[in-house]
């Protein structure tokens, strides 16, 4: 009821279509550099990183560079922090920075195809030759370049201080130890407020749910990005930025593994290219236009410096944004407004339906019968009266039962992708059904186990009895038994494998390649709002819920048999007037 309550809210209530924060603001929307950066920070003279200068594009054997694919540049980047990296409504990886990186490989003479991953593995799988170059608004710390390398920069990348209006808290010297500080897990803003304020943070997987918990009162303040700071304050929405700070040696560049110097002097070559011609000023113009700290610029040290209009006088004739006093919302508009916008809905369905659904489905298929097959092994193994095949089998389960499913996967896509890239093309969406599958077999293993075990002892010895040999007596009499005593648990790993297949976008999908929550969570990112995730979970509940009462029906047939109809048919009538 609360559902369809909400559902009607939103469909009543006058929306304006969906902003897509996936696209170029322009050049109107600059901003100008904010006053309260701390000195010190933008010394130019701190920076040890830059190069002076670059390799000359004609010395550069673009054949030689060593890549994943010959002639094509493959790129992990992600999906959730416009402008500088998202997918679009056309269902294209783009942003400032990975439309920059475009241009810089069509400059190489390279071909170029993004993949998305999630960020916590995307500095592993560049240093792993997973990617060549990971594209990320990837602010380069001491700590990160001690796992991969890193062009020159190409954004400098200051992070804000959000919190609601009327706080109490007006810059980072104000937060405490009682300040509850919201970042997003394993950026550089963890980094900051773990390693700098030395404040323990709130921690989440994504910049909109960070948002989402301020603007709900879930947290004191958000330590962001500028650009997804700025991307995600809407006008009139209960927030604001009040600080900003930044470093010219820590500026954002592309990552690349450490053993292919030839790739880094060759990006590097391509970014002071693009900053020649006036590339960079074009789409840094239309992406994120505002304007520079002192003493930084794009690209080595001896690159020109890029022609950009005056954003500080563009920003200063934009007339005042006008401020209305909104009418307080209650507790259900609020919920409606957040999780269920009906516009957001029907954008996300298409999506969903094809490309979400087919490939949610396709992993946990094959994910599930492989599993299954490999768990009936595992449950006889176990129970085996031989060591040699019951010892494996145990420590096989105990090993992927403990493990989490994100590590195993990990180790599954990360490790043994090297080694069959001859066979997936270093496409690891089969890798990631095989880790599944080595997964779900630990646990459909255990519920075999049970329930062949769970079968009287009397069965197995009427079998031998009967002469059947001990194989044969639990192939044909045991076995069957056991599998129909536990349909129901069975039912529910499958369950659990179709939202578990969510999970495989660690390893880095194409955009064909995304199930029903990484759809929806890519619209999210365009959109600001969590309603394209409900969308995505309603797809999980009509997958799950016949299902469940399929599974239920079963049972309840083979344990109670067809119900009687009361008549009998015309042999059964045949058979009775015979026998009186």
């Amino acid at each position: 009821m609360l559902l369809a309550a909400l559902v009607a809210c939103s469909s009543t209530r006058t929306s304006s279509a969906p902003t897509d924060l996936c696209s170029p603001p322009g050049v109107d929307s600059a901003s100008a550099l904010p006053a309260n950066f701390d000195a010190a920070a933008t010394d130019a003279s701190g920076d040890r990183y830059t190069t002076a200068n670059i390799v000359p594009r004609s010395d550069i054997d673009v054949g030689a560079l060593d890549l994943v694919t010959p002639g094509t540049l493959t790129v992990g980047t992600l999906s959730d922090a416009p402008p500088s990296i998202c997918v679009n409504s056309a269902n294209v990886y783009t942003g400032f920075d990975n439309e920059l990186l475009r241009a810089v490989a069509a400059t190489l003479g390279l071909r170029i195809q993004f993949v998305g991953t999630d960020f916590a593995g995307l500095l592993a799988q560049v240093a792993g030759h997973r990617f060549d170059v990971g594209s990320s608004s990837i602010t380069t710390t001491a700590a990160r370049r001690d796992l991969v390398g890193f062009t020159n920069g190409y954004d400098f990348g200051y992070f804000s201080l959000v919190v609601p209006n009327g706080s109490a808290i007006h810059g980072f010297p104000d937060l405490t130890a009682s300040t509850r500080i919201g970042v997003v897990q394993g950026t550089v803003q963890d980094d900051y407020v773990v390693n700098t304020l030395g404040l323990d943070p709130v921690k989440f997987p994504d910049y909109n749910t960070a948002y989402a918990n301020l603007k709900t009162g879930q947290i004191d303040a958000w330590v962001a990005p500028s650009q997804q700071a700025q991307g995600a304050i809407a006008p009139g929405d209960p927030a604001s930025i009040v600080a900003n700070t930044f470093s010219v040696e820590n500026y954002v560049g592309w990552a690349v593994a450490k053993d292919h110097p030839a790739l880094l002097d060759a990006l590097n070559s391509g970014l002071d290219a693009v900053i020649a011609d006036g590339t960079w000023a074009r789409l840094y113009s239309d992406w994120v236009p505002r304007e520079l700290p002192p003493g930084w610029k794009p690209g080595s040290k001896a690159a020109p410096a890029p022609e950009l209009p005056d954003f500080a006088a563009i920003a200063a004739q934009k007339p005042p944004t006008e401020q209305t006093a909104a009418q307080p919302k209650s507790t259900l508009q609020q919920l409606g407004d957040t999780f269920f916008d009906w516009e957001l809905y029907k954008r996300a369905f298409p999506d969903l339906l094809r490309t979400g659904l087919p490939n949610t489905l396709i992993l946990a298929v094959t994910s599930g019968v492989a599993g299954t097959i490999l768990g009936m092994l595992l449950a006889v193994a176990g129970i085996s009266r031989t060591r040699w095949l019951r010892w494996p089998a145990r420590v096989y389960t105990d090993i992927f039962r403990g493990l989490p499913a994100v590590v195993i996967i990990l180790i599954v896509g990360l490790g043994a992708g090297p080694i069959v890239k001859g066979i997936t093309g270093s496409n690891p969406y089969w890798l990631g059904a095989a880790a599944l599958s080595l997964l779900a077999a630990a646990y459909i293993g255990e519920i075999f186990r049970s329930g062949i075990q769970s079968v009287e002892p009397g069965q197995m010895e009427a079998a031998r009895a009967l002469g059947f040999s001990y194989r044969r007596s639990m192939t044909l009499v045991v076995v069957p038994q056991g599998v129909r005593r536990v349909l129901p648990a069975l039912m529910n790993q499958f369950i659990s494998l179709v939202k578990d297949s969510s999970l495989i976008y660690f390893l880095g999908l194409l955009v064909t390649q995304r199930e029903l929550f990484a759809v929806g969570r890519d619209l999210n990112a365009q959109t600001g709002n969590l309603s394209p995730l409900v969308a995505a979970g309603l797809f999980y509940l009509a997958l799950t819920i016949p299902l469940t009462h399929l599974v239920n029906y079963i049972d309840r047939r083979m344990r109670t048999g067809r119900p009687d109809s009361g008549t009998l048919d015309d042999l059964e009538q045949a058979i009775v007037v015979e026998g009186g």
